[in-house]
């Protein structure tokens, strides 16, 4: 197994009014020995925006600001901006969350040139009811019996975890988002593509776009994408969280898989195993007990390290070593997976 170690904590909430519950989540970008933090904050009756500090180096807070960095502007995000990543692609960055409304939750996207100034571009994922997904795909090869247990009976289906990969792919700009349980994938030349009728072939063809679906017992009740894909020489290393239900509720943890890198929808390797899971006081009491959400990641020499979101209540960070990582994952690439419990 991978040496993985436990930093601690790097961010808490503060008496600061627009992070007075929780932080948590944050989209991670590096410049050199800097990191940058655009981190969800929470305040009263579970409202969100993102927060932002610097760190100089992987752990050391810099420079913090006492106010929000991007508020909710729109109807479509009222109740909240959650759960950010972010990348550059074409000199522009992108950087993606989760839009609440107050009773749906769907990935949007902002936009910047500089990392100071954004532009709301709207949801990106489709807005979909639970009647009109069961319309298009019934005639799709067999889903997953969750897709029926998850979103049953939603007006719109909550699309969740919207993560591009950090530069196109064949041409096309590409990302992963969540339909509960599996990771999905798509594939555009231009996000002006999105339409109805895009997203109405899509859906006919649903089988054809699962990236990931749960396959061992840490993962089983679902998976989700956690941060933005790593480019390597043997794949695209994807961190990313998987969940399983217990007697005292979910479990979230970190996981790793390896993709081509011409074809992610080809997985070279997947770890049989979390990479961690919550297992210390902060990651196992909070907000949401145990749960270790990875949103973001930096890489200083051979040392990656990987920032999550602990119990819902905190940002805290592991490291682990890059090459340790992927030796792991070549040497896993054939193994066989571990059979899954019926949930």
């Amino acid at each position: 197994m991978v040496e993985v170690k436990k930093e601690g904590i790097i961010l808490q909430t503060s008496n600061l009014d627009f992070e007075n519950e929780s932080v948590l989540n944050p989209a991670v970008w590096q410049d050199g020995d800097k990191v940058y933090l655009f981190y969800r904050a929470v305040h009263d009756n579970n409202q969100s925006c993102i927060g932002y500090c610097r760190l100089d180096g992987p752990l050391t807070i810099e420079q913090k600001n006492n106010t929000p960095f991007l508020t909710p502007e729109f109807d479509y995000e009222k109740h909240g901006m959650e759960d950010p990543r972010i990348v550059k692609i074409d000199g522009l960055y992108y950087l993606t969350y989760v839009a609440f409304d107050g009773a749906n939750a769907l990935g949007a996207l902002a936009t910047s040139t500089d990392l100071v100034t954004f532009t709301r571009q709207g949801i990106i994922v489709p807005q979909i009811s639970y009647a009109d997904f069961d319309r298009l795909t019934r005639h799709e090869p067999v889903l997953n019996e969750k897709y029926l247990r998850y979103n049953r009976g939603a007006n719109i289906l909550a699309d969740k975890d919207f993560v591009f990969f950090p530069r196109r792919i064949n041409g096309k700009l590409t990302f992963l988002h969540r339909i509960k349980p599996d990771i999905q994938i798509t594939s555009v030349t231009g996000l002006t593509e999105l339409n109805n009728v895009f997203w109405e072939q899509y859906f006919r063809h649903f089988d054809k776009h699962i990236l990931l679906a749960p396959k061992y017992p840490h993962e089983v009740s679902y998976v989700g994408a956690g941060c933005p894909p790593i480019e390597t020489e043997h794949g695209w290393l994807l961190i990313y969280h998987g969940v399983k239900d217990m007697v005292k509720g979910y479990e979230y943890s970190c996981c790793v898989a390896l993709l081509d890198l011409d074809n992610p929808q080809h997985e070279i390797a997947r770890l049989p195993y979390p990479l961690f899971k919550p297992e210390l006081p902060y990651e196992l009491k909070g907000d949401v007990d145990d749960v270790c959400f990875p949103t973001g990641t930096a890489l200083f020499g051979d040392s990656l390290y990987i920032y999550y979101g602990a119990a819902d209540e905190l940002i805290a960070c592991a490291s682990v070593s890059f090459t340790a990582l992927l030796d792991e994952l070549i040497s896993t690439a054939n193994s066989k997976p571990a059979p899954l419990p019926h949930q």
